[in-house]
């Protein structure tokens, strides 16, 4: 009842007024206070992937955090890892305002924010600043490219920002997904992914040997390219796929006044989209890497459904904003609940299991 509330009042707020007082107070949040309000971690949601332990498989997607660097106040909402971003090498001020529409009645975001961030350098410094004993679970580096950069010199960009920030980052993400940067989703054309793929694993493994690389994936590649992604992804040696950024699609909200605005479109609607891409990418990865799940989580319903689907990790960010600070507690106590249910002991054992039960139907 208390977030009802709060909520009503943080809904009459322009929502990157409202997301801006949300960072702010998160940024006040200290170690100490972390620790104490942090919930604790419940033993059967325990994950291992990408060479690192998570206490529970729900973490916050990129495009909350910016770089501001909130990650006490944000481990302290019960989050398993925070990934930070998009960071470009070079602080750009993203598209114009008003870029960020509320769409309350289909619990669902459209954003056209445009990577606006203050730079590689700037998160580096505040990444490098941190107390100890700040990082409560892994923390993952989302990064692009600058809006100026034409795709051919795109790479340069990537490996900016891997050069400055891998020492901060437990893993890097390519983003190579978003629709509000003019051309950047044509990288995930095969001959471009390619090139940019081997161009940026072989600078980590030159700079932090061993330390994962993902790419995040967009939800409206055909069914052939997305396949096409995958192989070109795994072939180019990233550890994981992360599926998947916003979508063009307005299905579902057409009628909303602002599903006309430009920009992509997060929450609820996405869900079953989002949900049928992890499908298909863990089936054509076929357990070659993890494939992280993202888009339309609002429930731990949802957050199940990405994990039988192929999910060994799930991250979530609308459902942070419609759900309030005791969103991430509720789905991993529901998750248990559900593993218990079907008779998994862990997270682990849940993944994938649709097709293991297509498969033997």
């Amino acid at each position: 009842m208390l977030w009802s509330i709060l909520r009503s009042i943080l809904f009459r707020l322009e929502p990157e007024h409202a997301h801006d007082l949300a960072v702010w107070a998160l940024q006040r949040v200290g170690v100490a206070g972390a620790r104490r309000r942090r919930p604790a971690p419940i033993p059967a949601l325990a994950v291992r992937c990408l060479g690192l332990d998570f206490d529970g498989p729900i973490g916050l997607a990129a495009g909350f955090d910016k770089g501001d660097v909130a990650l006490p106040g944000l481990f302290a909402l019960g989050f398993s890892h925070v990934e930070i971003g998009t960071i470009t090498p070079r602080p750009q001020p993203g598209n114009e305002r008003p870029r960020l529409f509320r769409l309350p009645e289909h619990r669902a975001l459209v954003n056209r924010m445009g990577f606006n961030n203050e730079g590689a350098e700037a998160c580096a410094r505040r990444l490098a600043a941190l107390p100890p004993g700040a990082r409560l679970g892994p923390v993952g580096l989302n990064v692009g490219k600058n809006k100026t950069t034409p795709n051919e010199e795109a790479a340069s960009d990537y490996l900016a920002c891997i050069d400055r920030l891998h020492p901060y980052a437990d893993y890097l993400v390519v983003n190579i997904s978003s629709p509000n940067t003019p051309g950047l989703r044509q990288l995930q054309e095969r001959d471009q992914l390619d090139r940019l793929l081997r161009a940026c694993t072989a600078r980590l493994a030159e700079r932090a040997p061993g330390k994962p690389l993902l790419v995040k994936l967009a939800p409206d590649l055909s069914p052939e390219a997305l396949d096409d992604a995958v192989d070109v992804a795994i072939a180019a040696g990233v550890a994981g796929i992360v599926a998947t950024n916003t979508t063009l699609s307005r299905a579902g909200v057409e009628r909303h006044p602002c599903a006309k605005e430009a920009g992509g479109l997060s929450g609820a609607p996405l869900e079953r989209l989002s949900t049928e891409v992890v499908r298909r990418c863990y089936r054509r990865a076929a357990g070659r890497v993890p494939i992280v799940g993202v888009g339309g989580v609002m429930s731990a319903e949802d957050a199940y459904a990405k994990i039988r689907a192929g999910a060994s990790l799930v991250q979530v960010y609308t459902g942070l904003i419609y759900g309030g600070p005791g969103f991430v507690p509720r789905v991993h106590a529901g998750l248990a609940r559900l593993l218990a249910r079907d008779g998994f002991a862990s997270v682990a054992e849940a993944v994938g299991a649709d097709h293991r039960e297509g498969a033997s139907a």
